[in-house]
């Protein structure tokens, strides 16, 4: 258990409730800016405390999670519930993600061959 008053880093705590797979990882969001605390961009250093909003951007997906319990060791996902309350919104269905569009095989530029027969009918073949 820790102490009331406990601080931790935030890379560190990001990394000990798996939302990152390695504490390199999470310091390298924190370095790019995908990882605030309380609405301010976080350093790796950035202490967290009981109470205060961690937001983690990771694959696309923004994920809002309120620290409980400030821990330095990395536990097991069992224990993950106690250390956060996540108010995470929840992920976009497959109806709301756009499609990737679809392009018909030579609806893109032309190909060479296509580009002589278009010069050949414009007059403008070579010899």
């Amino acid at each position: 258990m820790t102490e009331p008053g406990a601080r931790a880093r935030v890379d560190t705590w990001v990394w000990c409730v798996r939302l990152f797979r390695t504490r390199t990882l999470a310091a390298a969001a924190c370095r790019a800016g995908h990882v605030r605390v309380n609405g301010d961009r976080a350093k790796p250093a950035t202490p967290v405390g009981a109470g205060d909003e961690v937001r983690v951007r990771v694959d696309g997906l923004e994920r809002v999670v309120v620290v409980t319990r400030p821990i330095t060791r990395r536990v097991g996902a069992a224990v993950v519930p106690d250390c956060l309350v996540d108010h995470s919104p929840p992920p976009p269905t497959r109806l709301d993600t756009p499609a990737v569009p679809v392009r018909d095989r030579g609806a893109g530029r032309p190909t060479k061959r296509e580009r002589r027969e278009i010069d050949a009918l414009r007059g403008r073949a070579l010899d």
